[in-house]
């Protein structure tokens, strides 16, 4: 009958075991993808500035004006079909700028997040499996540096420092390991007084190995959220040090730069301070919600197994 229920010999729904094998095959992205978060427009629109900033010195109506090109005569023109985005003050096609400032920014967040990570991952994962005095010694290092606010701790080291984007990289870094090194000392402790680790142990395998091959691996879903999280922040701290004159130097294409050169001219040429502030705030938002789909998609109060 049309009606009948399908069951197993014991009676039971065998559906429910196929929703959960479903889940398992499709992994991260099948919880992603159900989360009750917008994150699958966070991954498209932030898919779609990856594309645009690889894809950008072949798609860029102007590619020239991306780098050093200037144009006088077209200084400062509104919108229309031939400047999407309208010039700015030099007469560069503000689209392209805008293409060209997606890889600029996009490289400045990879970057800081891989150096900020990499330290405080190394040694938050080593204070969490020695424990004890390891322990307290690398927290206080970095109580050191969490008791000074970000971002005024990295307009300090910018200004020290010359401005460009090396200086951008170095400056957010050397302020946003500590948060990576707490997070990962928290969970490597707990990971460290699990069974398998006790067991290798009593194996005789050697620490490091231990550290690198079983404690560190299991520690790392919580700072690959963070790092998704955090990448809408970079982009916003950069944009920050650059529109204060410490972070991209002309004539590199960077959206907060942009920003402060088109900031006398919001009344007069709305066009030149819009588009590039569109660009940070959508790129911000697309992470961050990201983020916080990837946080509900690897909760495991939420994972199916």
């Amino acid at each position: 009958m049309s009606g009948h229920k399908h069951s197993t010999a014991d009676g039971t729904d065998p559906l429910p075991a196929a929703r959960r094998r479903e889940g398992g095959r499709f992994g991260v992205l099948g919880q992603l993808a159900r989360a009750d978060t917008p994150a699958p427009v966070g991954a498209a629109l932030l898919g779609l500035i990856v594309l645009v900033a690889l894809l950008a010195p072949w798609i860029a109506p102007y590619p020239a004006d991306g780098t050093d090109a200037t144009h006088p005569l077209e200084a400062l023109l509104p919108p229309s079909g031939a400047h999407w985005f309208g010039t700015d003050e030099v007469g560069r096609d503000l689209l392209t700028r805008v293409m060209y400032g997606a890889r600029t920014s996009l490289f400045i967040a990879v970057a800081v997040l891989a150096v900020a990570a990499a330290i405080g991952v190394t040694l938050g994962v080593v204070a969490g499996y020695a424990g004890g005095l390891v322990r307290d010694v690398i927290m206080r290092i970095t109580d050191v540096f969490l008791a000074f606010p970000a971002l005024l701790l990295s307009l300090a080291l910018a200004v020290v420092l010359s401005p460009g984007i090396t200086t951008v990289i170095v400056a957010i870094a050397a302020t946003w390991w500590p948060w990576y090194a707490r997070l990962t000392a928290s969970v490597a402790s707990s990971v460290a007084a699990r069974g398998f680790v006790d067991a290798a142990r009593c194996l005789g395998v050697p620490a490091p190995v231990i550290v690198f091959r079983h404690v560190l691996p299991n520690s790392l879903t919580p700072v690959l959220v963070q790092l998704s999280l955090d990448a809408g922040g970079v982009i916003l701290t950069s944009a920050a040090l650059s529109y204060l004159g410490l972070g991209a130097r002309e004539p590199t294409a960077e959206w907060g730069l942009m920003v402060e050169q088109g900031q006398t001219l919001f009344t007069t040429n709305w066009w030149v301070v819009t588009f590039p502030g569109l660009a940070i705030m959508i790129a911000a938002f697309a992470f961050n919600v990201l983020g916080e789909g990837l946080r509900a998609a690897l909760d495991p109060r939420r994972i199916t197994r």
